[in-house]
């Protein structure tokens, strides 16, 4: 059975240039820095990768949180990390692939546990360029420049493996060949449990781990033009819960109408309906006071008609979900 806690953010980026794709091929000059953005049905949603806000996440558990991270090894064009999920949390969290030699237990890889989505604009928007020039020099010409940036609300989602994370599996399967010889050894020394094909971190350390993880959503930083447009990253709203199937069912709650941004409360009530079943944990929804103002009403005031829906500020709620972690391990 699935053991998946899932989540959904909104995150306000009101003056910003997240995450760019440098120039286009296409650009009239050569210093014009574009953001990155994908069309659709003829408008233009700007995005931060998956891989950006996987990068703040990992950033943020090191410096909030202690979190030792994996050594990054470079051996020519390729790189990768120690690939030592016992001893790394992150190589446990965010997964890894590392090319060993024959002798030394061949390639193992490791899906992540942790899951995301990128980050999407809600509503079409065209990005703004800006025009800037480097004059401080005593000598010859100002030297112009462009940069696009946007004012939009972005959405995402994202999942959590209970049943993988702080577990390293032996199967001879890509994504699931966790271990080689030396880890097998360093897995012994430190007394992890074993079965067939699993060996278990203590569930302290694993309830540590997941912990952690939800802890620092209020604290994600990131991003790029960070001097000049200063944006805040952290989420504005998150939903979250614990779910025994494989489903983002919180995906489709937000959308796009009319270029307006729209919480759709029939949709979620849709979902927590059929599948009811399936989710083993109260729905927690984390939100700041004036963003989205009636949105903020409205899930306040569904919060008090549903026993089983929690609502506060962002912080509030991921204490009071990981409070409730070790019923779910």
């Amino acid at each position: 059975m699935d053991n998946n806690i899932i989540g959904f953010m909104l995150v306000d980026a009101p003056h910003s240039a997240l995450n760019n794709a440098g120039s286009d091929a296409g650009d009239r000059t050569d210093n014009i820095v574009r953001v990155k953005s994908i069309r659709k049905n003829g408008r233009v949603y700007p995005y931060v990768s998956g891989q950006a806000l996987r990068y703040w996440w990992r950033d943020t558990l090191e410096k909030q949180f202690n979190w030792e991270l994996s050594p990054i090894i470079r051996d020519k064009k390729i790189a990768f990390t120690e690939a030592n999920p016992i001893t790394y949390p992150d190589d446990d969290a965010f997964g890894y692939m590392r090319a060993l030699k024959a002798k030394d237990g061949g390639t193992v890889t490791r899906i992540s546990p942790l899951k995301n989505s990128p980050l999407i604009s809600v509503v079409g928007h065209y990005p703004t360029n800006d025009f800037g020039v480097m004059s401080r020099q005593k000598e010859g010409d100002p030297v112009p420049f462009e940069h696009e940036f946007y004012s939009t609300i972005l959405k995402g989602i994202f999942a959590i493996d209970l049943d993988s994370l702080g577990k390293f599996s032996e199967i001879e399967k890509t994504g699931y060949r966790n271990m080689y010889p030396k880890l097998v050894e360093l897995a012994e020394s430190e007394g992890l449990k074993h079965d067939e094909t699993n060996w278990v971190l203590s569930k302290d350390e694993r309830l540590k781990r997941v912990s952690d993880i939800i802890n620092a959503i209020p604290y994600l930083s990131g991003g790029a033009k960070n001097t000049s447009h200063l944006t805040d990253v952290s989420p504005n709203l998150i939903l979250l819960t614990s779910i025994s199937t494989g489903n983002n069912i919180f995906m489709n709650i937000v959308r796009e109408e009319d270029n307006e941004l729209i919480f759709d409360l029939n949709a979620l009530n849709e979902v927590l309906e059929d599948y009811k079943d399936k989710i083993k944990s109260n729905l927690y929804i984390g939100m700041r006071k004036g963003f989205l103002p009636e949105i903020y009403e409205q899930l306040e005031e569904f919060s008090k008609e549903n026993d089983n829906v929690e609502f506060g500020s962002i912080k509030e709620i991921t204490d009071k979900f990981t409070g409730k972690l070790e019923e779910l391990i």
